[in-house]
């Protein structure tokens, strides 16, 4: 597949037509993820990104047809069908793609308004494609669009002031829901980013002394320095732990539940809060009567006083988002004419030098060198001339583009980036 030949898309699910439960059937783990790039890789795709958080799952990049992207993706999601992913998903094409994607970076289209943390995994999907040599130019040109149209945002406006990540939403959970927070025990399990944020958050922001984590993995625990606070418990005693505290948090990012009935003691109320995606808490265990399970999405509507100054925020953004989005796009409509002049300056100097050797059989006191030399300067000038016309006046490039191949009788370039500009 390639890239000239074809569409930039973006398709996907996320958080405004589908709930957690979903969105996790769809979620695809950090090993498929590499496993969809190099199959995508062996199929001669040229540009392609994976995204898969707990709000969304997207695959960004170019197809012949946005199904071929879908159908990359369904080999690796968790549980989902296609049926189901089209009543659900969304397809995004050239311009309309570009426009999601600079709002994805900057927090607008987060489910909580100026989320930050989109950004570090929008990176970490890029260097991934990077590295699989699925990033091509136009990619690696958006990109850094997106990065510097972040960057602005974070740092000249206060849309993502204050912490409101889904680790924080937990954290104003219990300091709402716990009257006397100070005196739960509190239990993370899984230390992954999120767990860590929650840590750091439960320290940070609450008053609870007794907080426990445990984790299926012991190495790297060490680097984490909020575990001097805590009671670090080997993964073995998971059930001792639970019946220890009143509170526990999921966060261990699995694509099966980490959590079952069989964990949680019937004699001991518990208040379960599940920040993974897909659930890694078992539907069973709602069942219980002793239990209190909270979902992600349920953490997502809890909102404070920032949100509303954040609300505010968003005409500068736009506007932020708007210059960075133009000096793409005009990267873009330098780049798509390029073919186009480079075409027009070989057809020309062809011209040239077939009447050159013309002139050179027929012609009398014929000067090589000061022919060349004076036809070469014409052809550059008609060639300046005509770019000049077509980067002023964009709006009638293509009508301009399209009469130069019929009138030169050229081979017209590829119509794919001039779709992603209408």
């Amino acid at each position: 597949m390639n890239s000239y030949t074809s569409t930039f898309y973006v398709v996907g699910v996320n958080y405004k037509k589908a709930d957690a439960e979903t969105r996790g059937k769809f979620s695809i783990s950090p090993e498929d993820q590499l496993n969809l790039l190099e199959k995508a890789k062996k199929k001669g795709v040229e540009g392609l990104m994976v995204l898969s958080t707990c709000n969304r799952t997207e695959v960004i990049g170019f197809a012949q047809h946005p199904f071929k992207l879908i159908s990359l993706l369904s080999e690796y999601w968790t549980d989902g069908s296609v049926e189901e992913f089209a009543r659900f998903s969304y397809v995004l094409k050239s311009k309309f793609a570009i426009d999601h994607l600079f709002k994805v970076a900057t927090g607008l289209d987060s489910q909580i308004l100026g989320d930050y943390e989109i950004v570090g995994q929008l990176k970490d999907s890029f260097n991934k494609s990077k590295e699989a040599g699925l990033v091509n130019t136009f990619m690696e040109r958006l990109f850094t669009n997106l990065l510097q149209a972040s960057k602005r945002v974070k740092n000249e406006t206060t849309l993502s002031s204050g912490t409101t990540s889904v680790a924080y939403a937990a954290t104003q959970y219990l300091n709402e829901s716990c009257s006397k927070i100070k005196n739960e025990s509190v239990l993370v399990y899984g230390m992954g980013e999120i767990g860590q944020h929650t840590l750091e958050n439960i320290i940070t922001y609450t008053e609870c002394k007794n907080i426990s984590v445990t984790n299926r993995s012991v190495v790297n625990l060490e680097h984490i320095p909020e575990l001097k606070h805590t009671t670090v418990y080997p993964h073995e005693v998971l059930k001792e732990a639970i019946s220890k505290s009143s509170v526990l948090i999921v966060a261990t990012g699995s694509s099966t539940p980490t959590i079952r009935q069989e964990h949680v003691s019937k004699d001991q109320h518990l208040v379960i809060l599940d920040l993974s995606l897909p659930s890694n808490v078992d539907k069973n265990v709602s069942e219980l009567s002793n239990v209190t399970l909270i979902g992600i999405d349920v953490l997502s509507k809890i909102t404070d006083r920032t949100i509303e100054n954040r609300k505010a925020q968003v005409p500068r953004a736009k506007e932020i988002i708007s210059k960075h989005k133009m000096e793409f796009l005009e990267w873009l409509n330098i780049r798509k004419f390029t073919p186009a002049i480079n075409s027009l300056k070989d057809t020309l100097n062809q011209l040239r030098l077939n009447e050159i050797g013309l002139q050179k059989v027929n012609g009398d006191g014929f000067s090589q060198a000061q022919v060349d030399k004076i036809t070469s300067r014409i052809v550059q000038k008609i060639t300046t001339q005509f770019a000049k016309h077509i980067r002023s006046n964009t709006g009638d490039a293509n009508a301009s583009i399209d009469l130069m191949y019929k009138v030169f009788e050229i081979d017209p370039v590829s119509r794919q980036e001039k779709e992603l500009v209408k």
